[in-house]
């Protein structure tokens, strides 16, 4: 089992995309988030990691993912599968993605 290290290298890209969703539909978003990282996203070139995280309100969720670069996350996002579960995800809840440099790390002693 390989695990992210978030580190500010500034090698990798990092996408954040943060939901708002209704709670009754919470569950439903994270199935076809996970739906498509394991179909789509996951075999595009570039793509590093991925992961979806669930507030304990059930109103947001956020899919933090990581990328080689700026352009494999543009030619992701002009792909068609890509684009099929960004509507789907779009029914279920407000995006808001955004993408970011990690500029620091901080861990435990």
């Amino acid at each position: 089992m390989s695990e992210t290290t978030i580190r500010p290298s500034g090698h990798l890209v990092t996408l954040i995309n943060t939901f708002e969703v209704d709670p009754a539909k919470q569950e439903e978003l994270v199935t076809v988030l996970n739906e498509g990282l394991d179909k789509v996203f996951r075999h595009r070139p570039g793509f590093v990691s991925a992961h979806i995280l669930a507030s304990k309100d059930g109103s947001r969720v956020v899919n933090y993912a990581q990328w080689r670069s700026p352009e494999d996350v543009q030619a992701t996002l002009a792909d068609p599968a890509a684009q099929e579960y960004a509507r789907r995800t779009g029914a279920l809840g407000k995006p808001a993605p955004v993408v970011y440099t990690v500029v620091s790390a901080v861990n435990a002693p």
